[in-house]
């Protein structure tokens, strides 16, 4: 092991490329990054700079990482309708199914998250999207007619334990970028752009060719993140210091503010899983008729295309404390008149912002944890933070309108908000607490973000 200093000293003392400026920024800084032998020389080389997270093909990987893993969450609608009217599933069985691929890629996020620095990053990120796509392909090898419901849970579980691995490693590696915020954005950005294609050819494909074809398609998409990731999954310097220290600083303690953080994100999830789960029946038990709802959805998928590269454009114009309680205060809103509004045209407008003002706020909050926890460990929990919710949103929404109805869920989400809220603030509190401490340390960060 050797230091950035006599890496380059021991290896012809080369200039690196530009493109690495993070990378020497990191091995010089205080924290005295250590760098294997290996990687010694191929940073005198200037490999190490052409697949950085600031690199153009670090970010086309980062990017269609995000696109692969979050792939699911695009595919729900079609996927829960797949199990029931193709596989001859029960509403609760299908609801089953899926959760169990989510909770086992929740599981896998909490794993690996703590670990990120400490584990083999392209190896676990390649081999986690490898086992999701042989996982849907398996599913999809499944006859319509008498499959085993048990070995396609089976099936769901492993996807679900690759998925939340690989994806995990990816937001790392956004974490550990020179501009997270930006590159975050631009994730979700392609992320609404495929959503967008997705949902509207894999629905002909399931009708004209197979229904098998939405998990083919789904295991494809994995596939391919797979290759990418095993070819050029960008170098993350690991945050292993010298070892004759004893210590590990990538076991260094998560700064306060950033778990409020992390709380902030899971009840906007929370939030959206159970307000969305019953967008559509909402509008139809008020009598919106099914065109009226799917013109709704539909406007939906449009306005997804925008809240990324909005936020991304954004991101030294408004301040992530800011955007941190009008987020959630946008999302009570748009639940209550969604929930409670007779007309169409009030439902219609709210249920085609209500995605999408969580992914706008993410954006800022991915940002602002990345900055607050350099190690790359508290941005690699995001799969964590979205399945959270998508695991306890549905039912906890089911309950609730089975016992009060739909304006129970817009009173419900005004309350996760109120908490949500309070979070926020406790974040400014402890970054204000931290500046009175150490001055010197988060300056940058409270000129553009607490205030």
């Amino acid at each position: 092991m050797l230091l950035y200093e006599d890496a380059i000293e021991n290896y012809g003392n080369r200039k690196i490329p530009k493109q690495s400026t993070r990378l020497q920024q990191e091995m010089r800084g205080p924290k005295r990054r250590v760098v294997t032998t290996q990687d010694a020389r191929l940073m005198a080389q200037g490999d190490i700079a052409m697949c950085t997270p600031d690199s153009i093909s670090g970010k086309a990987v980062l990017v269609t990482a995000h696109v692969a893993g979050l792939i699911d969450m695009v595919a729900l609608p079609l996927w829960i309708g797949a199990l029931i009217q193709y596989y001859h599933y029960s509403p609760e069985q299908a609801g089953l199914t899926v959760t169990i691929f989510l909770f086992a890629a929740l599981l896998a996020s909490l794993f690996v998250a703590p670990r990120f620095n400490r584990l083999p990053k392209r190896l676990a990120a390649a081999g986690g999207y490898g086992l999701g796509a042989l996982a849907f392909f398996l599913i999809g090898q499944q006859p319509l007619e008498n499959s085993n419901p048990q070995l396609i849970m089976l099936f769901h579980a492993l996807g679900g334990l690759g998925v939340g691995c690989a994806l995990s490693f990816a937001h790392g590696a956004m974490g550990r970028s020179a501009n997270p915020h930006r590159l975050f954005g631009t994730a979700h950005f392609a992320l609404g752009v495929f959503a967008l294609t997705f949902l509207s050819l894999v629905p002909q494909a399931i009708q004209q060719v197979s229904p098998t074809m939405l998990f083919k398609i789904i295991a494809a998409g994995m596939f391919i993140a797979s290759i990418m990731m095993a070819i050029g999954f960008p170098y993350v310097a690991d945050d292993t210091p010298a070892r004759q220290s004893g210590r590990n600083s990538s076991r260094a303690k998560i700064p306060p503010a950033a778990w409020f953080i992390i709380g902030v994100v899971m009840c906007m999830q929370l939030n959206q899983a159970m307000v969305f789960s019953f967008v559509e029946r909402v509008g139809a038990d008020h009598g919106f008729g099914i065109s009226g709802v799917n013109a709704a959805l539909i406007a939906l998928g449009f306005v997804n295309l925008f809240p990324g590269g909005l936020a991304a454009l954004l991101q030294n114009r408004l301040s992530p404390i800011l955007v941190g309680v009008a987020g959630p205060l946008g999302q009570a809103i748009l639940a209550l008149i969604i929930f409670n509004s007779t007309d169409y045209l009030p439902y219609a407008v709210a249920a085609s912002l209500f995605v999408a003002m969580a992914i706008f706020t993410h954006v800022f909050l991915f940002g602002l944890l990345a900055r607050l926890d350099t190690s790359g460990r508290a941005v690699a929990a995001t799969p964590a933070m979205l399945m959270v919710g998508s695991c306890i949103g549905p039912a906890l929404g089911g309950s609730i309108v089975q016992g009060i109805g739909y304006p129970g869920l817009g009173w419900a989400a005004c309350v996760i908000t109120g908490i949500a809220i309070v979070s926020i603030l406790l974040v400014r509190h402890h970054m204000l607490r931290a500046t009175t401490v150490a001055p010197a340390t988060p300056q940058i960060l409270t000129e553009s973000i607490i205030e």
